[in-house]
């Protein structure tokens, strides 16, 4: 059984050294561990750090695509070269090597498709009370999004089986930690966690410049997500919300109409009847987006089988 840990590389050139050696080369039910970076489009000597480390294997992106399409390609590289488990770190040497066998350890007992590794964010001490919050808060979202329990939903260390590997398909451009969680959630994927251990980092995230950059980004990820999987429910609550809010003009103006034997307000009965019809406008969009969902599954399903006939399976 063969093990690839993929690392997604920006400018690492300072702790991606650190972060290879901690990579266990010898664990318990795999035959083969291996190393597999995604530079992506750093400028600094990531690539020769990388080489001078052992890494056995560097995909290289011509310019900076982003950590989610980055991920992907990892994905693709780590299958195509004959993955059976593949584990998906940080370059920043946040997290523990050594927590690599028990990350592993449900899928080779058969009992998981994905595990996330879970931080408890709540009591890592360098976490500011804020980042806390908002780990807490968007985990919680994410967890009713996807319909399943995974204390941290953004944990960068996780990994798959072969067969998640095949199934998952990255669309997001922002992060692949959300995106997966949900897709995971609705395609009935067995997903477990397991605690692990976190070490500072000196440097800034380079996925996002500021907090309120984080959580627009995020938000558009769950929402599109969600979107894509339950389009029904999604423009139904949107469309009953207008509908709801629209009826409380035309109230208003029915109020005053057979008080005051139909003087005025019409006003109000315009901007409730046009609340009204976009809500049922969204409705109609609603349906559509549901059909639309049945055919974006058949994609799935045929881009699955694509992916299998490409890899000989």
């Amino acid at each position: 059984m063969k093990l690839i840990v993929q690392i997604p590389c920006l400018n690492e050139e300072n702790t991606l050294a650190a972060t290879v050696a901690d990579i266990p080369r010898s664990i318990d039910g795999i035959d083969t561990v291996e190393v597999l970076i995604i530079d992506d489009g750093s400028t600094d000597q990531t690539i020769a750090v990388a080489r001078a480390a052992g890494v056995d294997h560097i995909v290289r992106n011509k310019r900076n695509i982003g950590l989610a399409r980055s991920f992907r390609r990892g994905l693709d590289a780590c299958l195509a070269l004959g993955a059976d488990i593949i584990v998906n770190t940080d370059g920043d040497n946040q997290y523990y090597g050594a927590d690599i066998p028990q990350l592993i350890m449900p899928i080779l007992r058969g009992e998981a498709d994905m595990v996330i590794g879970d931080r408890e964010t709540a009591s890592i001490s360098h976490f500011s009370p804020l980042k806390k919050l908002l780990q807490h808060f968007g985990s919680s979202v994410v967890r009713r999004l996807a319909g399943i329990q995974v204390p941290d939903t953004i944990s960068g260390f996780r990994a798959f089986d072969r067969d998640a590997a095949i199934r998952l398909n990255i669309v997001s451009s922002f992060s692949y930690t959300i995106e997966t969680v949900i897709q995971g959630g609705k395609r009935q994927l067995a997903i477990a966690t397991v605690k692990v251990r976190t070490r500072e980092t000196a440097r800034p995230s380079r996925l996002f410049k500021t907090i309120p950059h984080f959580i627009q980004n995020s938000l558009v990820t769950m929402i599109r997500m969600y979107a894509m999987y339950q389009p029904l429910r999604f423009f139904f609550i949107i469309g009953s919300l207008l509908v709801i809010v629209g009826l409380m003009p035309i109230g208003r103006f029915l109020f005053f109409y057979f008080a005051n034997e139909g003087a005025g307000h019409l006003q109000s009965l315009l901007l409730g009847s046009v609340l009204v019809i976009i809500g049922l406008v969204t409705y109609l969009v609603g349906l559509v987006a549901d059909l639309i969902s049945f055919n974006r599954q058949l994609l799935e399903m045929t881009l699955e089988r694509v992916k299998r006939l490409e890899l000989g399976e």
